[in-house]
């Protein structure tokens, strides 16, 4: 069974910062695109950021020169480093893979992790 686990939420003033990680296990062949997605309260879920297995990179205007993105592919893990944090940024954010899992066959799937809260807010 493959999971997705975050850590690093939390509570940050304006201006600060945070790093999320999110950790891929299970059987699992290869990892494609992994990213971060964010649903603020009475808002839909929208793209952060993504990266490919190639480290190409994609973020939303949002957050652009102040968000990156990057991986681990020995670890299976993906990050975001987000500075200059803003109230407006507070919402869940879920990580989020495209891999090739190993059950009885190869088959390629998408899966969230649970999601960690971030609240910036003084």
């Amino acid at each position: 069974q493959v999971q997705l686990v975050e850590s690093g939420g939390g509570l940050v003033q304006p201006g600060g910062s945070l790093r999320l990680s999110c950790a891929a296990s299970g059987n699992i062949a290869s990892i494609n695109t992994m990213g971060w997605h964010r649903q603020a309260p009475g808002k839909q879920r929208e793209l952060v950021a993504a990266i490919t297995s190639g480290d190409m990179t994609n973020y939303a205007d949002s957050v652009k020169g102040r968000f990156t993105i990057s991986r681990d592919n020995a670890k299976k893990t993906v990050y975001l480093q987000m500075n200059s944090l803003k109230p407006e940024d507070t919402a869940v954010y879920y990580c989020n893979a495209d891999l090739v899992e190993i059950s009885t066959t190869w088959v390629r799937r998408h899966y969230w992790g649970q999601g960690t809260q971030v609240t910036v807010s003084s």
